[in-house]
């Protein structure tokens, strides 16, 4: 695997590549320039998508991810499924194959949106963002579906007054009310769901005022829909998006590739979105496979973290996923 890691290196070296930045063209010139050592033919779309194909005439199968990051991202997020995507790309060589490198994912799948053509079939190999896989001491995990998420501003009106001289009796502290909500968003989710207020905006906003008014965003998740949440937290949302399903024969393409290396089938849901789930959503049959986080999970950090038998291993079922797929 040392070209695999290598490689992740030389992108961590870049430093932040946020969506369409100077550095996000070079980690896209560093994959050209891999593909094209590797004897892939390489092109671009209007969006900036990169896709590297193995040459010849056959099925189209794709796999990649994406190189953008978020400010002070990790070394695998994304990356990881492009470098082991030409890796498993190339070992396997069937024409029709082929690398995709999609464009600022980070900040909306910009480049997945774009798409000017799809694939008969998309994978995705990507690190868990969460715990899951290492608390089930689990290399790798079969992914069955993208959740869905809702978003909102939920917004409490009191009454601003002095800190000092308005009686507690006398107050209608907006903050307050808002606190009270946070607790509520905090015990809603059952099973698999989530829910998360993640900003707060205080007006007035200076330390010795009662709060006047004040401003909560809520993020509610859930991979059977958010309906639900919605309805119990009373949230009028902006955005709302569907979970999607990954395909049943990509699935089963891993479970195989799984069970050949002796290892038991760990299945679980995204709670994030990834390109994979808007080729899905736009008819694609697409699937997901999760490496195992270390450092307790943790994801959009310098301190991500994934073994190098570990990714050794989720190399080797991708070829053979794509060996299969492609046949």
């Amino acid at each position: 695997m040392a070209p695999v890691l290598g490689r992740l290196e030389e992108l961590y070296a870049i430093g932040d590549r946020i969506g369409y930045s100077a550095e996000e063209d070079r980690a896209h010139e560093l994959a050209a320039g891999w593909m094209r050592e590797a004897g892939l033919d390489v092109s671009v779309d209007e969006a900036g998508n990169l896709l590297g194909r193995v040459p010849g005439e056959g099925r189209e199968v794709w796999t990649g991810s994406h190189l953008d990051t978020v400010p002070s991202g990790g070394r695998f997020d994304g990356a990881l499924g492009v470098v082991a995507g030409i890796e498993a790309v190339v070992r396997v060589g069937r024409p029709g194959l082929a690398v995709a490198v999609f464009r600022d994912e980070e900040r909306g799948c910009a480049g997945s949106r774009s798409l000017e053509r799809f694939p008969e079939i998309f994978v995705e190999l990507h690190i868990e963002q969460g715990p899951v896989l290492l608390r089930a001491d689990a290399p790798l995990g079969v992914v069955t579906g993208i959740v869905g998420y809702a978003r909102a501003e939920v917004v409490f009106e009191g009454a601003a007054g002095h800190a000092g001289t308005t009686p507690m009796d006398a107050r209608d502290d907006a903050l307050c009310k808002a606190a009270e909500y946070i607790v509520r968003v905090r015990d809603t989710p059952k099973g698999a769901d989530v829910a998360t207020v993640g900003r707060i905006e205080v007006e007035p906003g200076a330390a010795n005022v009662i709060p006047g008014r004040a401003a909560v965003s809520v993020d509610v998740r859930s991979p059977d829909g958010v309906a639900r949440l919605v309805e119990r937290l009373g949230l009028q949302p902006h955005t709302v998006v569907e979970p999607v399903a990954m395909s049943e024969a990509v699935r089963d393409a891993f479970r195989y590739q799984v069970r050949s290396h002796g290892l038991l089938v760990q299945e679980l849901h995204s709670g994030a979105g990834h390109d994979a789930g808007i080729l899905a959503a736009a008819g694609v049959e697409a699937g997901m496979l999760f490496v195992r986080s270390l450092n307790g999970g943790v994801s959009h950090s310098p301190d991500e973290l994934s073994s190098e038998e570990d990714i050794a291993l989720a190399v080797d079922v991708l070829a053979g996923a794509l060996s299969a797929l492609g046949s």
